[in-house]
């Protein structure tokens, strides 16, 4: 089963990194919730554009 896995490897770093180690599962796991809670939808701009942004780039 993987939790045993997971469980095994935590059971292996050493008590020093610990605190690194929970900041990052802590991260990892708040990122998964943000993204539950707002699904991104690329290439929609909230707003407007203005008519710049459709004249052409300088060469």
């Amino acid at each position: 089963m993987l939790i045993q896995k997971i469980v095994q490897e935590l059971q292996d770093i050493p008590e020093d990194k610990l605190a690194e180690l929970y900041d990052l599962i802590h991260r990892f796991r708040l990122g998964l919730n943000q993204e539950r809670k707002q699904p991104r939808t690329p290439g929609l701009l909230k707003g407007k554009l203005g008519d710049a942004f459709f004249e052409p780039l300088p060469l």
